[in-house]
């Protein structure tokens, strides 16, 4: 993996625990009956509090899987910004420019990463006279019209007990695909989602955009777990946001240690560049909810900025978990006794037989077996259900990981079955048979494009707002672009207004 091809085709974590603890315990269960209705634990995409005000540097999610059609190489999907809004411009969705935002893996179990791939990013402006994202109707990722774009470069790292041994970019200057605006705006995102999946040497691919938030829970659960109620179970909370995802898909002999031993662990990262120039880092994410439900207040920015090797020092966390308290006291389902010694080694290790690494140190990370082929009929319970390839054996897109994290928490490893569940059993976009797999982003339209609104007002709008170039004042500049911009506002205004008129009935004042 060296150089970019440019030829190319173009929170969470109660957790590992949980995840452990229903992977040890699915080995060997078969067929969950779900509890109506169920009380669940969910992930707010918010876990900590300084995270929760830095948006940009916020790893919602993190999936790693073997690759179903390409079984030979395994995709890791980091995803960042919770809860954008598809509507929510002029000023839409991107990477932070100041920040490295890391994919660690370690590849023999010591809690430690011999190889980190490092995204940055740059935003580009092409006219900064105007506050419009897109300037016209958007057709290819270098269009023109497309004001507000970014690129990125990869870093491949190569470290030996944390030290660099070797630095190589292995992407430059890459697209990134854009929000999805509209319909008026990017009237076929899908081509533009196809130009920003890149190939790289050495049989890797890249991607980097916006996508549908995969993720799915009713985060009602926040409010004391469902009102102490549960008369609202069963809402995708999630459902129609969408987050900027990056993707990678490596071969399996690259990031493992050999195929005698396959198991590799994997955590991501955002570091943020301070006030004297040094990368501090403030996200870290591997295992889903760990810091959300695990964690108390008191340790939560504790954890975004500590690394695996020092892990130890969460162990009571674990061991002595709240969330089975709350559900006793609220809904009298008798928590199961402490120290929670069934949660531990899968919590830091990885189930033994299925994806343990030997001479493992306990460390938080998402781990996976890159041998277990994909499975031909997933199952969204994964282990928990007899199905191997799934969370906690690393996490697909489909896996349910809220009821699967639910049912180990509240004792399946010790026999007590409850068949915990929220009642949200899917996400809501559709995903791809393909790299990156992500559904599409949800955009601003919700309907047909209204008639007066097609390529005449689009044409007019983009023509007036084009970079006039060098020639003339920037004072001329300034007025003629502000001059267009208003006209075609106006000339939108005037559209919809006849629309309504028309199909509405409404007059206006």
């Amino acid at each position: 993996m060296t150089p970019i091809s440019r030829s190319g085709t173009g929170r969470r974590s109660i957790a590992t625990l949980i995840c452990g603890a229903l992977a040890a315990g699915g080995l060997a269960a078969a067929g969950v009956t779900a509890l109506e209705p169920g009380a669940a634990s969910a992930s707010s995409h918010r876990e900590a509090p300084l995270i929760s005000g830095q948006p940009q540097y916020d790893n919602t999610d993190l999936y790693a899987f073997v690759s179903p059609d390409k079984p030979d190489t395994t995709t890791i999907i980091a995803n960042f910004i919770p809860f954008e809004e598809p509507s929510g411009g002029p000023n839409f969705y991107t990477f932070a420019d100041d920040a490295q935002y890391d994919i660690h893996i370690d590849n023999n179990g010591d809690a430690q990463g011999e190889l980190v791939f490092r995204y940055t990013f740059k935003t580009h402006v092409k006219n900064k006279n105007t506050f419009l994202y897109n300037t016209g109707a958007v057709k290819s990722l270098n269009d023109p019209n497309l004001n507000v774009t970014q690129t990125y470069d990869i870093e491949l790292l190569k470290l030996h007990k944390e030290k660099l041994v070797s630095r190589t970019k292995i992407a430059d200057d890459v697209p990134v695909a854009p929000s999805n605006v509209g319909k008026a705006s990017m009237p076929d995102y899908g081509k533009l989602r196809d130009q920003a999946v890149y190939k790289l040497a050495g049989g890797a691919t890249t991607f980097a955009g916006q996508a549908a938030d995969p993720f799915f829970a009713d985060l009602r659960v926040f409010d004391l777990l469902y009102g102490g109620n549960l008369s609202e179970v069963g809402n995708n909370t999630l459902k129609g946001y969408n987050v900027n995802s990056l993707a990678i898909q490596v071969p399996n002999s690259y990031i493992r240690e050999s195929s005698k031993q396959p198991v590799v662990g994997i955590w991501s990262t955002v570091q943020r560049k301070n006030a004297r120039g040094y990368y501090e880092q403030i996200s870290r994410l591997g295992n889903p909810l760990v810091n959300e439900v695990v964690n108390p207040q008191k340790d939560k920015d504790k954890f975004n900025a500590s690394q695996p090797w020092y892990d130890a020092q969460f162990l009571k966390n674990v061991t002595n978990p709240e969330l089975p308290k709350l559900i006793e006291q609220i809904y009298k389902i008798k928590a199961p006794s402490e120290p929670r010694n069934d949660l531990v080694d899968v919590f830091l290790k990885g189930v033994k037989g299925l994806n343990q690494p030997p001479y493992v140190k306990p460390a938080e990370e998402l781990r996976l077996n890159t041998s277990i082929k994909p499975s031909m009929h997933p199952k969204r319970l994964g282990v928990l259900d007899g199905d191997n390839a799934g969370f906690p054996n690393g996490r697909r897109l489909t896996d349910d990981v809220i009821d699967e994290a639910l049912q180990v928490m509240e004792g399946f490893l010790v026999g007590q079955k409850t068949g915990l569940s929220d009642k949200v059993d899917a996400a809501d976009g559709k995903f791809g048979n393909s790299f990156p797999y992500l559904a599409e982003p949800n955009s601003g339209s919700h309907g047909a494009l209204a008639k007066g609104t097609g390529n005449d007002v689009r044409s007019q709008l983009a023509d007036g707002l084009m970079p006039t170039g060098s020639s003339g004042s920037d004072t001329t500049l300034i007025a003629s672009s502000a001059a267009a911009g208003v006209a075609g506002v106006l000339l939108i205004g005037t559209a919809v207004m006849w629309w309504r008129r028309r199909n509405t009935g409404y007059r206006g004042y």
